[in-house]
This record gives C-alpha cells, sequence and structure tokens, in this order.
C-alpha cells in the first residue's frame, strides 16, 4: 500500500477555494477546511494588507488545530479606486461574500470611468505556519481590467468583471479550472509557495 497522503489546512470555509487549491495539489496532500477540524474562535481580519491578513489567519489555525495551515487573502485592487476594494473585496457592499451586490457596487463606481482606466489586478498572500515553528508568505498577482458588464458562470467573488491580460479577451470566469490555476494570483502564490509546502508533507 501507499503511503497516505499528509493533510494541510486552509484556513478557510469557502469551499471554492478549498477546491481550487485541492486541484492544484492533486494526491500530494488532502486539503481540509475549517469545518473539517474542531471549532474555535476565529479572529477578526484586521490586518492593513493581504499578507498580515494572511499570516495571522494561517498562524491561528496551525495553533488551535496543531496542524500544518495555509490561509491566503486575497481581493481585487483597482486603479481607479486607489487600490481598492483590496482587504474590503470580500464585504466591499457591506455583507461578507455577498459576490452580486459587490460586482453591482464595482460596476456603480466604475460607470464613468474610461476603458483606458480601467486597469485593475487580483493579489493573494498565501501563508504557510507550522505549529511551533515559522511561517512564510507569498504573494501573487494577476492583471487585467474591469469589465462594463458580467461574464461567464466560473469562478466567484469579482471573476466575471475581470479581464485578464494573459487570457486572450476572456474575463477570469470564462476560464476552464485547469487555466484559471495556472494563470491566477492564487495559482501563482500556490507554485511560489509549493516547494516549502511539499517538503515539509514529505519530512
Amino acid at each position: 500500500m501507499g503511503r497516505r497522503p499528509r493533510r494541510v489546512v486552509l484556513a478557510t470555509r469557502n469551499t471554492k477555494k478549498l477546491a481550487e487549491l485541492q486541484r492544484i495539489l492533486g494526491d500530494r496532500a488532502t486539503v481540509v477546511g475549517l469545518a473539517d477540524v474542531p471549532a474555535f474562535p476565529e479572529e477578526p481580519e484586521t490586518g492593513a494588507t493581504f499578507a498580515e491578513n494572511a499570516v495571522a489567519k494561517a498562524e491561528q489555525a496551525a495553533r488551535e488545530t496543531g496542524e500544518m495551515s495555509l490561509a491566503d487573502d486575497s481581493g481585487l485592487a483597482v486603479d481607479a479606486l486607489s487600490g481598492m476594494p483590496g482587504v474590503l473585496s470580500a464585504r466591499w457592499a457591506g455583507t461578507h461574500g455577498d459576490d452580486e451586490a459587490n460586482n453591482a457596487l464595482l460596476l456603480a463606481q466604475l460607470r464613468d470611468t474610461p476603458d483606458e482606466r480601467r486597469g485593475a489586478e487580483f493579489v493573494c498572500a498565501l501563508a504557510l505556519a507550522v505549529p511551533g515553528g515559522s511561517t512564510i508568505v507569498e504573494l501573487g498577482r494577476w492583471r487585467g481590467v474591469i469589465l462594463r458588464e458580467q461574464l461567464g458562470d466560473n469562478g466567484f467573488g469579482y471573476d466575471p468583471l475581470f479581464r485578464p491580460d494573459d487570457a486572450d479577451g476572456r474575463s477570469s470566469a470564462q476560464l476552464a479550472a485547469s487555466e484559471k490555476d495556472a494563470l491566477s494570483h492564487r495559482g501563482l502564490a500556490t507554485a511560489a509557495i509549493l516547494p516549502a509546502l511539499l517538503e515539509l508533507l514529505s519530512s
């Protein structure tokens, strides 16, 4: 019998983020979320940057579960909004995780912004924490523009409004999962942290 894959805790309750990371890791590790481990009081996200929030979440999950833990903080930085919504991306319209409201608000804010000023980037900070050990963090950035209407049914969050520079004119929500994993901010951050994660998984 082969050795059973190690598991890593991803400090999220977002099932789509869990699925993305599991696709990227394949059979090298089993990814579990906060719904799969004993409950603990989750600290609020108070960091001023994606990296600060990711590190705080990963370290708390490692401390509370005693397992190797990953956490990401990611969002959309729009040039015409001076980098906002940034760390407030998930709750831009006031309610955490209300994708439709967030997208509607963003479209309204950019209604009079000309096409040449609709540049934006997705940013992901991914932190890896070991119980009682060190924490590392990697960043991934994905440049593109904000569309004037939602396109595509894949992905989540702002994906239907984001047209990456490297996706042949399609929105992020029109990409196949394998394409998005290779190009996206989360895919890039995961690729950067993967060597350290695999080394820990094999130890």
